[in-house]
């Protein structure tokens, strides 16, 4: 007994660093994963039996390649892909004294780093042009001289080189409209909006930036078709303000939206104006509705069957109208940052500083999935119900696969795979011990994309 122990005790190591790595190719090998279909993840540690990196998954079968990470800077986490999908732009940072602020450029098809540079900074937002020419970085601690700090760095996606910047204080979060003329800046403690015209950059006797008052603590914005209007959320009192709210930006002269909702008549009715909140720090806009989730100040109490004392609330609007549809859905507390809509019906909800229940009774973290379907149950979900995975940790990554009634989501550093149909852990037949996770994918996780769909 004693020396199968050993035997047991000696093997595990070398074990595990095969489950760790999870390739037998060198680092820095040209080989690639030759999936279709892949989804990059993120993962912001190195240890003795592995190295921080972006992972490569296959989307269809939920299988990890035998293939290295991509190296992508010390601690890789945030990703944003660009529309023609040639690449992927990560960022690497932790805001410690060590952050190497690595903006790396992911070549997809060659699944290596094309370029990379230092940010004066760290970033939470970036946006990159319809036409793939240019990333938009956010940078709300960069260094100014003679003002607060703050600015947006322009970088070429071809070279990899900084081509331009412009100064907004405490620049923290960026929407860009649809046809990329147009960029909304979003900055800390603030109740105004930057809108910023890329063309303008960096011309001289042009400019680039102007401020337009009279929101409250925005965070986002999403735009109409023709990019006329922006209709901006508005964090309220979560963030530091007042009043949480939807509300419009006329961007053909610069003008906020009145307070209440005004609406002209005729065959082509438009409303403009303010729609008040209970709470919106994340939005998601599909057709003419929108999902609008945060957490109320004062705090929201939730219902009977959770420990949990504070809840957020989830609110369904008409953009048509600016009315609300549907309102007072309970969903988790904490900063919402987190939204997708899944296949069949499936809205996905995440947040980071949640109340966390961790019992014999009740598991409860930072996720939660609604059910859009009118007269649809979905698992033990009702239609127009919330279901709280029992999960703990915040969400930082949430990807549905196309063509898939699967949904990628990182919570508590893992990747957990729901199914769509169950709203629950896929069973994956690949391994069928371990439902909604993927064998050899070890390490502390951040955000996900598919690259290829």
């Amino acid at each position: 007994m004693k020396k199968a122990l050993i035997l047991l005790l000696f093997l595990l190591p070398a074990t595990l660093m095969w489950l760790s790595c999870g390739s037998s190719a060198p680092s820095g090998s040209t080989q690639t994963s030759g999936l279709k279909y892949r989804a990059f993840i993120t993962n912001n540690v190195s240890s003795g039996s592995g190295s921080a990196g972006i992972f490569i998954v296959n989307a269809v079968t939920d299988v990890r390649p035998i293939i290295s990470p991509i190296s992508a800077g010390n601690t890789p986490g945030m990703m944003v892909l660009t529309p023609n999908r040639a690449q992927t732009v990560v960022f690497s940072g932790n805001g410690t004294q060590f952050s190497d602020n690595q903006l790396s450029l992911v070549n997809n098809a060659a699944e290596t780093v094309a370029n990379k540079l230092t940010l004066p900074g760290i970033t939470e937002s970036f946006v990159v042009s319809p036409d793939s020419s240019s990333v938009y970085v956010a940078v709300p601690t960069a260094p100014v001289v003679g003002q607060s700090p703050g600015i947006m760095v322009v970088v070429a996606l071809n070279s990899g080189s900084i081509t331009g910047e412009v100064e907004v204080p405490s620049l923290h979060y960026l929407s860009m409209d649809n046809s990329g003329n147009r960029i909304l800046g979003f900055s800390d403690n603030s109740d105004a909006v930057a809108v910023i015209t890329p063309s303008n950059i960096g011309i001289p006797g042009s400019s680039a930036v102007s401020l337009v008052s009279g929101f409250d603590h925005p965070v986002a914005a999403f735009f109409t078709s023709d990019d006329t209007t922006a209709y901006v959320v508005n964090c309220g009192a979560e963030c530091g303000g007042t009043q949480a709210s939807i509300q419009t930006l006329d961007l053909t002269n610069n003008t906020s939206g009145p307070s209440g909702v005004v609406c002209t008549q005729g065959g082509n009715p438009q409303c403009v104006g303010t729609l008040d909140l209970p709470a919106a720090s994340v939005a998601l806009v599909n057709g003419s509705t929108i999902y609008v989730a945060g957490t109320p100040v004062p705090p929201q109490p939730c219902p009977a069957g959770t420990a949990a004392q504070t809840c957020g609330l989830l609110t369904i609007l008409d953009l048509s109208s600016l009315t609300v549809t549907n309102s007072g859905i309970v969903i988790t507390d904490g900063y919402h940052n987190r939204i997708a809509l899944g296949a069949n019906g499936q809205l996905f909800i995440g947040a980071r500083t949640c109340t966390e229940i961790s019992t014999a009774t009740e598991t409860r973290g930072c996720l939660s999935i609604y059910n859009t379907l009118p007269a649809t149950k979905v698992g033990s979900v009702p239609p127009g119900g919330v279901l709280i995975p029992p999960a703990n940790g915040d969400v930082t990554g949430i990807q549905p696969i196309p063509t898939r009634d699967v949904v990628y989501v990182v919570q508590n550093f893992a990747l957990n795979i729901y199914d769509d149909t169950i709203d629950a852990l896929e069973y994956n037949p690949n391994d069928p011990y371990n439902p909604g996770q993927i064998t050899n994918l070890i390490g502390q996780f951040v955000d996900v994309k598919t690259v290829d769909f």
